[in-house]
């Protein structure tokens, strides 16, 4: 075969010769990811885990413009818990790993490691779905899972691996199908639009739908290889996993129903994806609007009297067309020297101020938007109370009574003024 004189890095095999070896190649040679001594889990490397980040900075901000929060759920889930969903436990009992002793003692029940967490999800969901104002549930978790594959390679097939899985209760059906649907079209949108990676959108078939769904719902790639990649799933369980965990809520006919339940869900594999749809022969390429890094600056002969600064000017100058942008929303831009020294613009931290500032009153604004809800919708005073003392702005570091809030915007009416004047007219909503 000719020498491909294009090619720079001698270290990775050509794609078209061997692509799982250049594929592996590319991973390592970019310095993404290390083996661990644990056959399938991975060390991800400070760059490879930034482009998590990064794509995790996105998403997030996709799932709270549609109204999702983020929890946290243990890692371990109980035998008995796991069995109560059969075409769930069936699904995943190859992959489950199991922990049968803490410290030196053997446990009573055996725990499984979560390879997936809609029982979790569901035993939580019992304690706290009641009536039809406790619906939507609208949850989602970031971390990692559990499957015990027989086989892995970097990013695309871990035992343990990163992930987001999102978890919603809904009171009708039609609500479940459309949350479905609108979250495969989410990671539709990331794919195409900030990973620059074409997908073919369908259902899946009967065969290949997750264990306990109704229907699957996938997001695929196609690959430098001419394959397919699974880059996002979106699950619609009907009210299956309700009925087996017995989950019910009073609806607005004052009867009991079992709630409609979702889970969807993308993973590191993304990271895997981008680099098959736009790596080459000469190693890693990302797109801009995920890359840790956007430019490098290299001052060629920096001993030379003026070479430095000249570098800094030039950095200067592309910061401030960055800024023209907009690209200071992403804070992972910068730029580097090759020696490592970090240079960030003034003007890109005055911007970011600004706006962790306008986060700052949007924040409050949506904290009295949802109180006003909440006294409109004609919940008990009971109720009222309890959620006023519990509820958290989104930034998670605010608790505010509606006496508080009252007077933080500086109303001089009363508690009870304020919930007759936001029950009697929607135009205060118009005006706020």
């Amino acid at each position: 075969m000719a020498q491909d004189k294009s090619k720079q890095v001698s270290q990775i095999t050509d794609m078209d010769v061997d692509f799982a070896q250049w594929y592996t190649d590319v991973c390592k040679k970019a310095e993404l990811i290390d083996y661990s001594s644990i056959k399938g889990m991975f060390i991800y490397r400070p760059y490879g885990y930034a482009i998590w980040e990064n794509f995790q900075r996105v998403l997030d901000g996709m799932f709270k413009e549609t109204g999702h929060e983020n929890v946290y759920l243990p890692m371990l889930i109980p035998e008995s818990l796991l069995q109560k969903e059969k075409d769930h436990v069936e699904g995943f009992a190859p992959e489950c790993a199991w922990v049968t002793c803490g410290g030196s003692e053997k446990l009573e029940e055996r725990m499984c490691i979560r390879p997936t967490s809609e029982t979790l999800f569901c035993e939580h969901y019992k304690n706290v779905i009641h009536s039809h104002r406790d619906l939507p549930k609208l949850y989602n978790q970031w971390t990692s899972v559990l499957r015990w594959e027989k086989t892995s390679r970097p990013f695309l097939r871990h035992r343990e691996f990163l992930w987001q899985e999102g978890h919603t209760m809904h009171a009708t059906a039609q609500e479940a199908v459309e949350e479905t649907e609108r979250m495969f079209n989410i990671y539709a949108d990331f794919c195409e639009h900030y990973l620059a990676m074409p997908v073919v959108k369908g259902r899946k078939t009967e065969k290949e739908k997750f264990s306990g769904a109704e229907a699957t719902y996938a997001v695929e790639c196609m690959m430098h290889d001419k394959k397919a990649l699974q880059a996002g799933t979106s699950h619609y369980f009907g009210d299956g996993f309700a009925r087996a965990f017995d989950i019910t809520f009073a609806g607005k006919d004052n009867l009991p129903h079992h709630p409609f339940q979702t889970s969807w869900g993308v993973s590191t594999r993304l990271i895997g994806g981008v680099i098959m749809t736009h790596g080459d022969n000469n190693g890693l390429v990302l797109p801009p609007k995920v890359a840790p890094v956007q430019v490098i600056v290299i001052p060629v002969a920096q001993h030379k009297e003026g070479v430095v600064a000249a570098n800094e000017a030039v950095m200067e100058r592309l910061f401030n067309v960055l800024v023209e942008c907009g690209s200071w929303m992403n804070e992972q831009v910068m730029m580097k020297f090759i020696t490592g020294k970090t240079y960030i613009s003034d003007q890109i931290e005055e911007e970011k101020a600004e706006r962790k500032e306008y986060e700052k009153q949007r924040d409050k604004i949506g904290l009295l938007y949802k109180m006003m809800v909440y006294a409109v919708s004609g919940v008990a005073d009971k109720d009222l109370a309890e959620w006023n003392a519990t509820y958290r702005t989104s930034s998670g570091k605010t608790v505010m009574l509606l006496d508080e809030i009252l007077a933080l915007f500086g109303f001089s009416y009363s508690k009870e003024e304020f919930y007759k004047l936001a029950e009697g007219s929607h135009d205060l909503f118009k005006e706020g």
